[in-house]
């Protein structure tokens, strides 16, 4: 079929909100010009940050038009594969970045890898300004010998596994092993080990791909212990999701209570929110869970642990050399207080038994083109609240401009910031808009040229639509689609 199929057209931009005298010179003139001046902005990515970044464009500069490219046929990024499908209520904002994807002056073109198909160069020349929103699409590796064995995953691939992306829909994790061990005390480590242990009854409900709630309801696992090479008050989980854990039916916590023991004093002086994260650990390391829940607890048979001041220096493998048989751990100590201890080797070394490893230390954004500076040791572009150093008219926002850290709500406020400064630079002309830009129209040429044919938010909504519609068949919310050559044949390409 042709490209131009469901490719949307170069929209108008808005009518202006001012009567002219009639037959006034300079009136003319002023129409003229605010008719040319029209900000032509892309953005590069459509997860959070990206569709912040729009969001904050559009709602504050009532001509600019914002275009967004995805390299995936569908939208929403993070929200769609990274949130866990047990929080359905954290991926009700893409209601609002649909209205924001909706937009007269917006349009949303998947299926279009940036980088590849169209350079950012190119996109350069077809708008004043570009923005880089485009994530962290890899994760940090350990280093360490038997990383690569059969057994041993990183969080992010588990995560994309179970949340349908297109890219890990072939994982296939072995979860033939009773112990699984998280490297890692962060919010996705939780959710990994909570999707190990949760009850069926309970992910049926999600948007869980099919594949991966058959793989589950096979699962062997019946314990999952969650490893840091620091101490309980440098953890990165924030509270409700350990109270989530603690909560979780079918499944004990173990927090070993030595580890503690005497926490009261030294937590009396640090900000609120760890705090009360500590107080929960301390109270469910230390008092009496009381008798309902001890009751519940020594009826379950699955279990979670925290554990602390252990390092990976190996996985071992089994006798066949492939397959993941334990774990070797520097045991650590450490040396200064706060968030900025250090995790120093003691010399000690243990061994934990397991068949599944995954590691769940960070993400890592990678370079997207030449034209682009990245400082490949922080995994960022090197920016000045936004701005691209060295590059003028070239913007970045979200985790690829800060890093890998923060929720949502941090997201939306960074990318309000980069937005901010690119308002900023239009308005002091910093920003040059006194020439007419192709935008997407220059852009869709050079796709064309290149056989490539971008999907437009309508054709998304076909996509979703069938989503839907195949949830309902079995009491899902939806069942996604993980083959992006059947969402392109789903919508006639």
């Amino acid at each position: 079929m042709s490209c131009s199929a469901g490719i949307v057209g170069c929209r108008r931009g808005p009518s202006l909100r001012f009567l002219l005298p009639k037959g006034s010179v300079a009136g003319i003139k002023r129409l003229l010009v605010s008719a040319e001046v029209i900000p032509r902005i892309c953005i590069v990515g459509s997860g959070p940050a990206g569709f912040y970044t729009a969001q904050h464009l559009l709602k504050h500069h009532k001509q600019a038009q914002v275009d967004i490219f995805e390299k995936l046929p569908i939208p929403f990024g993070l929200v769609r594969f990274g949130v866990a499908p047990d929080h359905p209520e954290v991926k009700n904002v893409i209601n609002a970045f649909t209205q924001t994807a909706r937009s007269d002056r917006c349009i949303y073109s998947g299926n279009v890898t940036v980088g590849k198909d169209v350079t950012i160069k190119e996109l350069q020349k077809a708008y004043h300004a570009v923005v880089l929103s485009y994530g962290a699409e890899d994760s940090r590796r350990l280093g360490i010998p038997g990383e690569d064995l059969a057994g041993v995953y990183s969080a992010r691939a588990f995560v994309g596994w179970y949340n349908g992306l297109p890219e890990n829909r072939d994982l296939k994790p072995d979860l033939s092993s009773e112990t699984a061990v998280v490297l890692g005390h962060g919010n996705v480590a939780l959710d990994v080990a909570r999707i190990l242990l949760s009850p069926l009854e309970i992910l049926r409900k999600s948007d869980i791909t099919e594949d991966s709630l058959t793989a589950l309801a096979r699962s062997k696992v019946k314990r999952v212990c969650l490893i840091g090479r620091r101490g309980p008050l440098q953890v990165a989980f924030t509270i409700k999701e350990l109270r989530e854990m603690i909560n979780l039916p079918n499944a004990r916590p173990f927090l070993n209570p030595a580890d503690f023991k005497g926490l009261g004093d030294a937590i009396k002086d640090v900000p609120r929110p760890r705090k009360r994260l500590t107080e929960l650990m301390v109270k469910t390391a230390l008092e009496d869970p009381g008798e309902a829940m001890a009751s519940r607890w020594a009826s379950v048979s699955r279990e979670w642990s925290l554990k602390f001041l252990r390092s990976p220096l190996e996985v071992l493998p089994m006798a066949d050399g492939r397959q993941a048989r334990a774990i070797r751990l520097a045991v650590t100590r450490l040396e200064g207080t706060g968030e900025a201890a250090k995790a120093v080797p003691t010399g000690e070394v243990e061994e934990m038994l397991c068949g599944l490893v995954l590691s769940s230390i960070g993400y890592k954004s990678l370079p997207i083109d030449p034209a682009v500076p990245f400082d490949a040791k922080q995994g960022v572009i090197p920016n000045d609240l936004g701005r691209v150093l060295g590059a003028t008219g070239l913007y970045c926002s979200g985790w690829v401009k800060r890093g890998p850290t923060g929720v949502i709500i941090t997201t939306m406020n960074d990318s309000f910031d980069t937005a901010q400064s690119v308002l900023e630079d239009l308005q002091s002309g910093a920003l040059d808009v006194s020439g007419a830009k192709g935008g997407f129209d220059l852009v869709r040429s050079i796709l064309q040229s290149r056989g490539i044919c971008p999907v437009s938010f309508s054709d998304w909504e076909k996509i979703d639509a069938a989503e839907v519609a195949r949830g309902k068949l079995s009491g899902k919310p939806r069942e996604k689609i993980t083959d992006p050559r059947e969402m392109l044949e789903l919508i006639g390409r």
